[in-house]
């Protein structure tokens, strides 16, 4: 439902293939394998596309491709479609249905020397209990022309503005990390690494979400504040903060009866230390 009135996941396209794919040309220059983890890949589409992007700057390579997910409904929806998809036979998959703790508690058990090439995290970062240790590890991993990139909301996003007015008042999102790219790169700037930001701008309509009763502007609400049947369990007060919130002047627009509000992310792209 989110999806389908935004263009985040058309932006997000966009980016691995007019600006990732140049970022990514040199991570991998004379070497007969490269070695990707994808960190919370959940159903693997971006995947996809960045394995695709990969192909095309390193024909003949093997791609090492070690997927972290913890879920494993969309961790098996991933190798239903990686089955299906053709020109796959340079990539070789590991499947590891786990956690960002459980993942790196493995990787120091078996002691593995390996090095990776690129690690991605996109629109992650709000389920992990210490964001700096996990950006961290995983920046550790980096080969000398490794790439991190991490994609996160950015701090006017509504989503996160809409899941900070329920917090503390419905039990359901407790544990969830309101992280915003800004946050994120305060950690990289403390860690004192260097990154380049790329702008995701873009807009979702939430109109439906002002019709009471409207199932799809439930569903929405549900996704915004990250609380399943928001409006039975949020209290009359907390439902018009919400929806005060949706219309904000500043971060929300009227344009041809709907309510366009923002919805934007950033993606950085970090160096490796070495």
């Amino acid at each position: 439902m989110y999806l389908n009135r935004c263009d985040e996941d058309l932006l997000m396209s966009n980016f691995i293939e007019n600006t990732l794919c140049d970022i990514l040309k040199n991570i991998g220059n004379g070497k007969s394998q490269i070695t990707i983890i994808g960190v919370g890949s959940g159903e693997g589409n971006h995947d996809l596309e960045m394995i695709s992007q990969l192909s095309l700057k390193h024909p003949r390579v093997l791609l090492d491709y070690k997927v972290v997910e913890p879920s494993g409904q969309q961790l098996q929806h991933f190798r239903e479609t990686v089955a299906r998809t053709s020109n796959l036979e340079h990539v070789k998959f590991t499947w590891n249905q786990m956690s960002t703790s459980e993942f790196e508690e493995q990787w120091r058990r078996t002691n593995v020397p390996e090095k990776a090439d690129f690690i991605h995290m996109v629109q992650m970062m709000y389920f992990v209990e210490d964001p700096a240790a996990v950006i961290g590890f995983f920046h550790g991993l980096l080969n000398k022309n490794g790439k991190l990139l991490i994609v996160q909301a950015s701090s006017e996003n509504i989503v996160i503005r809409a899941m900070k007015a329920v917090h503390g008042q419905l039990s359901q999102i407790e544990g969830f990390s309101f992280l915003s790219a800004a946050d994120i790169k305060r950690v990289l700037d403390v860690g004192g690494v260097t990154y380049q930001s790329y702008e995701l701008q873009t807009d979702i309509d939430v109109t439906e979400c002002f019709s009471e009763g409207d199932e799809n502007g439930e569903l929405l609400l549900d996704f915004l504040t990250s609380v399943q049947d928001f409006s039975k369990k949020a209290s009359p007060e907390l439902r018009a903060e919400v929806l005060r919130l949706l219309r904000d002047p500043q971060r929300s627009v009227e344009r041809e009866g709907r309510v366009l509000v923002n919805s934007s992310a950033e993606a950085l792209v970090v160096d490796a230390s070495h």
